[in-house]
């Protein structure tokens, strides 16, 4: 039961940070973080652990904070995004199942109908693109590539909040998304690898620019 509860509490607060429901900076105490969730203060202390070990938490003279998100270590982040994407991309090619990427080429087709709907989040889209990554993450089979991944990924989802919601840069990033697709189910490990590389240096340059210039694509 306690594992439980530490579970639901850890999920609920990651995804209260990544959603930036937490800013960063806010101080989470027990007693007060406890009481609202509803849970005892021992499931809490696990849920807080493993959000620290994320990197998501970092201690302070108050407590627990939520760590802080910049520009400043969001190229360090793609240096990382692109050692792991490409590979994993290299190794979808050699290893897809191609029904799977098959289907996933077809959705992504349809990516500018789901761009253009009356969906402000865009929370078709970016499910979509949560089916890609999944895809891959199931088409490499190595475990611990994944699971760096996954970490990887928990950082990049607060890393975007940067950037100010840019509809031509989801268009072309939807493109890009067709194109990585297209060359793992046509098993062209190279062509993967180089498709995952311009996607992100394009990713990382939109991020910068937004984030440096907010009101340009406003």
């Amino acid at each position: 039961m306690a594992s439980r509860a530490s579970d639901r509490a850890y999920e609920l607060l990651r995804d209260e940070i990544l959603e930036w429901q937490l800013q960063p900076g806010t101080t989470l105490g027990e007693v007060e973080t406890a009481a609202r969730l509803g849970i005892s203060r021992t499931p809490l202390r696990e849920a807080l652990g493993r959000l620290q070990a994320d990197g998501l938490l970092a201690e302070s003279g108050r407590g627990l904070v939520v760590t802080a998100v910049s520009t400043d270590n969001v190229a360090e982040l793609f240096e990382l995004r692109q050692a792991l994407e490409q590979q994993a991309a290299r190794l979808a090619a050699a290893r897809r199942d191609e029904r799977v990427f098959a289907e996933l080429l077809a959705r992504f087709r349809t990516a500018p109908a789901l761009l253009a709907a009356d969906d402000p989040g865009r929370h078709d889209y970016f499910e979509l693109v949560r089916e890609f990554d999944r895809a891959v993450d199931g088409a490499v089979r190595s475990s611990y590539l994944v699971s760096a991944l996954a970490n990887l990924r928990i950082h990049l989802a607060r890393v975007r909040r940067l950037s100010q919601d840019n509809p031509d840069r989801l268009l072309e990033a939807a493109g890009e998304h067709r194109m990585i697709v297209e060359a793992i189910l046509g098993g062209d490990a190279d062509l993967a690898a180089h498709a995952t590389h311009v996607h992100l240096h394009k990713s990382l340059q939109a991020i910068l620019s937004t984030a440096a210039h907010p009101r340009a694509t406003s």
